[in-house]
C-alpha cells in the first residue's frame, strides 16, 4: 500500500536490462570475426574468449576507449548479446591482459592457427611499428633511435602480413630500442613461421635468418639490397634487358642468377627516378652542395631497386610482390589512426604483451571490415570513420528477430541512409520492392473478325449482283 493505494508487486525475475541497444557497428564486426572467436575458444576458456572478443570489438567501434569505459559501451551495444556474460570491469580486464601476456604458449597456439592458413606460395610481408609507452614499470619501454628526437620511450611491435589474404597472421612485442634485424630471427622462431615467401624491407636482411631458412625448406625470401652493394656492379645489374608490361611508371628490369644459386632482380621506375632526381637537385641547389662527380654517380641509381631472393621468380611477379607490400603500411596506418592504437595505455611487461595480442585481433577485424566495405562500394562515398559512426547510430530492440529486416519494425530512429549501408553490407534484409511498371500507352490489340477472310478485294454480295443485272 503506497499513499493508501494498492500497488501490485513487480516480478523480481523480470530482466532489468535495456530494451534497445546500438546494433550496426557491432553487427559488422561480428560478421567478419566468426573464425577468430572459434580459434580463441579452442585455446582459451569461454569466459576469457568472450572477454577478448568484447575488448577487440569495442576497440574497433570506439577508438581510444580505455579499460575503464569498456563496461559502459559493452552494456550499450549488442556486444553484450554477442558475447554474453563477459566480465568487463576495469580490474578484471587488467588481470585478463596480464594473464594473456604471461601465457606465451596460448598466444603461440592462436597464431599457429592463423599461420596454418598460409599457403607455400603466399607472400608474407614483415615489418615493425613503434608505439609510445612511457611506463617506468616495464622493461619493454625504451628509447628507439627515432624516439630520442621525440622525447618519449616506445615499444616495438613486429607484424607478419599475408599479402594474398590481405590480413595479419601474427605479431610480437619487442623493446623499443630493439633493432629490426636483431628481432627478425626471434620473430620467426617464436611464431614458428615455416612456409611462404618473406617480403621484407632492407632492415630485415636474409643473413640474419640463415639458420631459420636452413631449417624451414618451405620458407623463402625476397629482400631489397642497398644501392651500394657490390653485387649490383659486379653482375652489371643496371644494364636492363626489358620493360615490365602493365606496370605504371614504365619499369625496366634485369634478372640474373648469381653464385650460391640465388637470384638478383633489378628495376628502375622512370617516374620515381624523375622524382628522386628533382629532389636531389633541389636540395643541392638550396644548400649549394652540387658536385658533378657525385651527381654522375648517383644519377644512374635514381629510381632503382634491387632484390635478392632464393626463388626463381618471374620478374613481374617479383616486382609486384614488393609493390604490394605497401598494404602492410596501410595496416599500420589503420592501426594508429582509425583504431587509435598508437599508445599502449597499460603498465607492466605482461599487460603490454596481452594488450597487443588483443590489438592484433582488432587489426585483423579492421582489415576485414575495410575489405568488405570496399567491395560494397561504401568507402567510395565516405571515410571508414564516418561509416562506423553511421552504423553505430543504428539502434535495435533487444527482443527483435535474429535476422534483421529493414521493415520488421524493430529499429529505433534509424535513418534511411544507414539502412542503405546496412543492406549493402548484408546486415539487414532490404524491403521487397515490386517490379516497376513499364511506362507508355498500352498497345491496343487489333480486333479479330469472327469469319476469316482471305486477302484481296472484298467479294460483292450475290443479291446486289442479281439486281444490277
Amino acid at each position: 500500500i503506497i499513499d493508501y493505494k494498492y500497488v501490485p508487486l513487480t516480478d523480481s525475475t523480470a530482466s532489468d536490462g535495456p530494451d534497445m541497444l546500438s546494433y550496426g557497428a557491432s553487427a559488422l564486426v561480428k560478421s567478419v570475426s566468426a573464425d577468430l572467436l572459434s580459434d580463441l575458444l579452442n585455446i582459451y576458456p569461454a569466459n576469457e574468449a568472450y572477454s577478448i572478443m568484447s575488448i577487440a570489438t569495442l576497440r574497433v567501434i570506439r577508438p581510444k576507449i580505455t579499460l575503464g569505459r569498456m563496461a559502459t559501451h559493452y552494456r550499450r551495444t549488442f556486444v553484450c548479446k554477442d558475447y554474453p556474460g563477459a566480465a568487463m570491469s576495469k580490474n578484471t580486464l587488467g588481470n585478463l591482459l596480464q594473464r594473456i601476456g604471461q601465457d606465451g604458449n596460448k598466444r603461440k597456439d592462436f597464431y599457429q592457427l592463423r599461420i596454418s592458413s598460409v599457403a607455400e606460395d603466399h607472400h608474407i610481408a614483415i615489418d615493425g611499428t613503434l608505439k609510445q609507452n612511457t611506463s617506468i614499470v616495464n622493461d619493454l619501454s625504451a628509447y628507439s633511435y627515432k624516439a630520442r628526437t621525440r622525447g618519449c620511450s616506445e615499444v616495438s611491435v613486429l607484424y607478419a602480413y599475408d599479402i594474398e589474404q590481405m590480413e595479419p597472421v601474427c605479431a610480437e612485442v619487442f623493446p623499443g630500442n630493439s633493432i629490426d634485424a636483431s628481432s627478425y630471427s626471434a620473430f620467426i622462431r617464436d611464431n614458428d613461421i615455416r612456409k611462404g615467401i618473406i617480403v621484407a624491407d632492407k632492415g630485415f636482411p636474409p643473413s640474419k635468418i640463415k639458420e631459420e631458412l636452413a631449417e624451414r625448406p618451405e620458407l623463402h625470401f625476397l629482400t631489397p639490397i642497398k644501392r651500394n652493394d657490390l653485387r649490383i656492379s659486379d653482375n652489371n645489374m643496371l644494364s636492363f634487358e626489358g620493360v615490365l608490361e602493365g606496370i605504371e611508371g614504365h619499369v625496366v628490369y634485369k634478372k640474373k642468377q648469381i653464385k650460391g644459386g640465388r637470384f638478383l632482380y633489378s628495376y628502375r621506375d622512370a617516374r620515381k627516378a624523375a622524382i628522386e632526381e628533382a629532389d636531389y637537385l633541389t636540395k643541392a641547389e638550396n644548400q649549394k652542395t652540387f658536385e658533378p662527380k657525385k651527381y654522375s654517380k648517383k644519377s644512374s641509381l635514381f629510381g632503382v631497386i634491387v632484390f635478392e631472393s632464393d626463388q626463381d621468380l618471374n620478374p613481374k611477379t617479383a616486382y609486384q610482390c614488393y609493390d604490394d607490400r605497401w598494404l602492410l603500411e596501410l595496416v599500420f596506418n589503420r592501426y594508429k589512426s582509425d583504431d587509435c592504437l598508437d599508445k599502449t595505455n597499460v603498465q607492466g611487461d605482461f599487460s603490454v604483451i596481452g594488450s597487443e595480442f588483443v590489438n592484433f585481433i582488432t587489426t585483423v577485424m579492421t582489415c576485414r571490415i575495410i575489405r568488405k566495405a570496399t567491395r560494397a562500394g561504401l568507402l567510395n562515398k565516405k571515410s571508414y570513420g564516418d561509416l562506423m559512426d553511421d552504423l553505430s547510430s543504428a539502434w535495435r530492440k533487444t527482443n527483435a528477430p535474429q535476422k534483421p529486416k529493414t521493415d520488421d519494425g524493430c529499429w529505433v530512429h534509424t535513418l534511411q541512409i544507414v539502412f542503405e549501408e546496412l543492406e549493402a553490407l548484408g546486415l539487414s534484409e532490404p524491403v521487397h520492392k515490386p517490379e516497376p511498371k513499364k511506362r507508355g500507352r498500352k498497345k491496343k490489340e487489333p480486333e479479330v473478325s469472327k469469319t476469316k477472310r482471305s486477302r484481296g478485294r472484298p467479294r460483292k454480295d450475290a443479291n446486289q449482283s442479281v439486281g444490277l443485272l
